[in-house]
């Protein structure tokens, strides 16, 4: 079997051509010959300046490279489709597809012998996991987290169900002008996800059952360092997937893996939306 950097060869006709060639290119970027014979770990960036829910991402990535290095494997970080899900008109349902099928082909067209997906916000996890079962490599999922609470008036607000709540309240002219912008700026303090128990905490929490990602991977605040010392252990045991090529998703969602998921989604109450 195929691993590292032979995997997947283009197709010139010569297949020990093409590895000459992959090697030839991929020097370009200062890579050794040590690090090009390591088991490879793909891990997806779905940074964007328009999502705020993805905001610690490039700190997941380098943590997560970091796990992947102590461990003897060589991290290659490619980018996917980023889905915000105020920022997607006329809904993000429409891209949810898109994303998963964008993802599912570059683990397939890419040499990696497991793959790291980082995503939080509502359709980016269920985008990402559609991927990794369809092409069936090592998976390991790093949730970016919800985003710490905001405070108005001693009251905590929690994005978005208090969004809906007080804006309600400013038509109704409960809420004068200055009040809403003051508002406006204490709903989402920090980056990460809807710190309630929306849709992108529920699927968190759900595929944290299911087995794809490390324990407790679903709860940590984005910008809380634990975040970041869980993304380089989950870099560890991608690598170590790597090494041993399993377990795949379709080894890991079992029957018993999805009735896993369906109990803490009743025993959490699920997306408030």
């Amino acid at each position: 079997m195929t691993s590292g950097l032979r995997k997947g060869l283009t197709s010139y006709g010569d297949a020990g051509f093409s590895l000459f060639l992959r090697k030839a290119f991929i020097k370009a970027m200062g890579y050794s010959d040590d690090a090009l014979e390591r088991p490879i770990v793909g891990i997806t960036n779905t940074y964007s300046d328009y999502n705020p829910c993805h905001g610690n991402v490039p700190q997941i990535i380098e943590a997560a490279k970091r796990g992947v290095m102590l461990s003897g494997a060589m991290p290659f970080v490619f980018p996917t489709i980023s889905i915000a899900e105020s920022f997607a008109h006329p809904t993000s349902m429409y891209l949810r597809n898109l994303m998963a099928m964008d993802t599912e082909e570059m683990i397939r067209a890419q040499p990696m012998d497991s793959v790291i997906v980082i995503g939080g916000c509502d359709k980016t996890l269920p985008a990402q996991v559609m991927a990794a079962i369809s092409a069936d490599l090592p998976t390991v999922v790093i949730p970016v987290g919800p985003m710490v609470v905001g405070h108005h008036k001693g009251e905590v607000l929690g994005a978005c169900t208090d969004c809906r709540r007080l804006w309600a309240k400013y038509r109704a002219g409960d809420m004068d002008d200055a009040e809403i912008e003051a508002v406006n700026g204490r709903l989402a303090p920090s980056v990460g996800t809807c710190m309630v128990m929306g849709t992108a905490s529920t699927m968190a929490c759900m595929i944290e059952a299911m087995g794809l990602s490390l324990p407790m991977s679903a709860t940590i605040p984005a910008p809380h360092a634990e975040r970041f010392r869980l993304a380089e252990a989950s870099g560890k045991v991608a690598a170590e997937m790597a090494k041993s090529k399993g377990p795949k998703p379709s080894e890991v969602l079992t029957p018993a893996s999805f009735r896993n998921a369906q109990v803490v989604l009743q025993a959490i109450g699920g997306s408030t939306n």
